[in-house]
C-alpha cells in the first residue's frame, strides 16, 4: 500500500470558498474514476486519476510519506484561527466555518485529556518595521493590526485560564516566539495542529516544528484555506516530507485513549 494517505487533486476551485476535505485513497485502487463534476469531461476525470496515481506512485518510490506516528505527550495548537477568516466582510474571509467547527471538537477533546494548549495569533505593528517583508507581499495582513476587532480569536475556540496565547508577525508558529522552548519545558514530543491557513502558517508552523524535533500532526479537517487547490497541494506536500496528515476521528480516538489512561 502506498504510504502516502493522500493524493494532490489538480485544481478545482472551492464554491464561495469553502474548504473541501481531501479523503484518503491508495495506488492499489483499480476503481474507475468518479462520475465528472459540471464542467469537468469525463476524459478529464481520467487524466486526473492518472496523474494523481503516477504522483503518488513517484513519490512512494522516493520514500516519502513514511508513518511519524501519535507521540506520548502531544500539545494542541490552535493556529490563528481568528475573526477576520469568518466575517463575511473582513477582506480575509475563507469561508472555513465547517473547519472551525472541526478545530472546537478536537479542542474539547484536547481539555478533556488534559494535554497542553497554546494559541497563536497574527499582530502587525504600525510601527516603522511593521510586519516586514510578509505584511508588503499580503497586504490583507493589515485586517490584523495590534488591537483590531478581527484578530480577536473565533468564540468556540475562545481559551481559557492558563492557555497562552503568542502573538507574532510572521507565518510560522515558532519564529519570533517562545513555542519552541514553551513546548521542551511541557515535555512535548508531538504537536497536533489545527488552524489557518493550511499553505500559509500551518505549513510554516509544521515544518518548523519538523525541524525542532517535535512530531507534527495536521487535522487535515480542522484546517482551512481562501481556495481548494493550495489547501491540497499543501496537505500533500507535508504529508509527503514533514507531518503526518490525520483525520479528526483518529485525533479524536486519539485524545480518548490518553484521557483514559490518565483517569
Amino acid at each position: 500500500m502506498n504510504p502516502l494517505a493522500f493524493r494532490f487533486q489538480l485544481p478545482h476551485p472551492r464554491n464561495h470558498m469553502k474548504g473541501t476535505t481531501m479523503t484518503p485513497t491508495t495506488t492499489a485502487s483499480t476503481t474507475a474514476p468518479a462520475p465528472a463534476s459540471a464542467g469537468v469531461s469525463a476524459a478529464d476525470a481520467t487524466a486526473n486519476l492518472a496523474t494523481d496515481l503516477s504522483a503518488d506512485n513517484d513519490y512512494a518510490a522516493a520514500g516519502f510519506g513514511q508513518r511519524l506516528g501519535f507521540g506520548r505527550r502531544p500539545a494542541l495548537i490552535v493556529i490563528d484561527f481568528v475573526d477576520a477568516y469568518l466575517v463575511e466582510s473582513s477582506p480575509l474571509y475563507a469561508g472555513v466555518e465547517d473547519e472551525l467547527a472541526s478545530a472546537a471538537r478536537v479542542l474539547h477533546s484536547a481539555r478533556a485529556a488534559s494535554i497542553p494548549v497554546l494559541y497563536t495569533v497574527v499582530e502587525q505593528d504600525t510601527g516603522p518595521t511593521g510586519g516586514g517583508v510578509f505584511a508588503r507581499k499580503a497586504a490583507g495582513l493589515a485586517t490584523l493590526a495590534t488591537g483590531s476587532p478581527l484578530g480577536a480569536i473565533a468564540a468556540p475556540l475562545t481559551p481559557q485560564q492558563g492557555e497562552p496565547i503568542l502573538s507574532k508577525k510572521y507565518a510560522s508558529s515558532f519564529f519570533g516566539t517562545s513555542l519552541a522552548t514553551d513546548l521542551t519545558v511541557l515535555g512535548c514530543d508531538s504537536v497536533i495542529l489545527v488552524g489557518l491557513s493550511t499553505s500559509g502558517c500551518v505549513r510554516a508552523t509544521a515544518v518548523d516544528a519538523c525541524q525542532h524535533g517535535f512530531i507534527p500532526l495536521v487535522v487535515r479537517d480542522a484546517v482551512g484555506d481562501r481556495r481548494s487547490e493550495p489547501h491540497e497541494a499543501a496537505l500533500f506536500d507535508l504529508d509527503a516530507k514533514y507531518a503526518d496528515v490525520v483525520s479528526e476521528q483518529d485525533v479524536v480516538t486519539y485524545l480518548a485513549g490518553l484521557a483514559a489512561s490518565s483517569a
